[in-house]
């Protein structure tokens, strides 16, 4: 039997780059990005991330939450201290929680040397997999910051525990830990094209690619009263499934984010 459609829910860049890798695999997909990303408007989370990189020799290390953390930091107008050189001169490391961001900061010029992630293998690609790499080189006094986004649905108190729990190990290792806005998430604005797609898709065999639990809720947002008892989702991550099935998806599989593991679990609700 052939793979089932494939809908990809990633933001826009991300998910146009796993259309195209799913289909050199012979899978169907097409983008349905239920998070918008934009730069960040705030004028203090602008002055705080421009103080940020004009000083990071005094980071021990850069924690990176996703690519577009990575684009929106090294953004086409950084200044010259920005490039990878200097990064490698000064000593600071990269941090990034799976192979996605790992790909953007070496992108942005960021030697792969300088880079530290989890294990190829790991069960998982998060804060928790990551800091199993990168604890060693945290000593007291060192400075980490940590590069994320901000949504405008989501009250801060509720946004990225796993990046809150990597603060807390830092921390206790005796760091400190700072954190640096650099875009903005929020709801996509569905054209009717994509209203009726998520409605077919709803109940027609495709199989859902969610990789946050944020896009869940934007999706449940964008169709009110939808029933998603008929709906297949694929997660990547315990915590995605979970909110997939609080919000009705009648068959939720997990899978690890890797290419090859979602190329296999796709192929397999065949």
């Amino acid at each position: 039997m052939p793979s089932p459609r494939v809908i990809v829910t990633r933001p826009a860049r991300e998910a146009a780059h796993w259309v195209e890798m799913l289909g050199a695999h012979g899978i169907g997909a097409v983008a349905l990005p239920l998070i918008a990303i934009g730069p960040c408007r705030d004028p203090a989370a602008q002055q705080a991330l421009a103080r940020a990189r004009a000083h990071l020799a005094q980071y021990r290390a850069l924690m990176f939450v996703s690519g577009n953390a990575v684009a929106h930091f090294f953004g086409s107008s950084r200044p010259p201290a920005l490039d990878g050189q200097a990064l490698a001169a000064i000593k600071t490391r990269a941090w990034s929680p799976g192979p996605g961001t790992a790909r953007a900061l070496e992108q942005a010029g960021v030697p792969s040397a300088c880079i530290d992630g989890p294990a190829p293998d790991a069960p998982q690609f998060d804060s928790e997999a990551l800091w199993q790499q990168v604890a060693e080189q945290v000593r007291p006094g060192d400075r980490v910051l940590i590069v994320r986004g901000r949504s405008g649905s989501v009250p801060e108190s509720a946004q990225g525990s796993g990046r809150d729990w990597l603060a807390r190990q830092i921390e206790a290792a005796g760091g400190t830990v700072e954190f640096v806005v650099a875009y903005q998430r929020g709801a996509p604005r569905f054209s009717a094209h994509e209203v009726a797609l998520a409605q077919q898709a709803a109940h027609d065999g495709s199989l859902w690619l969610l990789s946050s639990s944020e896009a869940v809720a934007h999706l449940a947002e964008a169709l009110p009263g939808q029933p998603w008892g008929a709906a297949r989702a694929l997660a990547t991550h315990p915590r995605i499934a979970e909110a997939a099935r609080a919000a009705g998806f009648g068959a939720v599989r997990e899978c690890r984010p890797a290419l090859e593991d979602l190329v296999a679990s796709i192929e397999s609700a065949a």
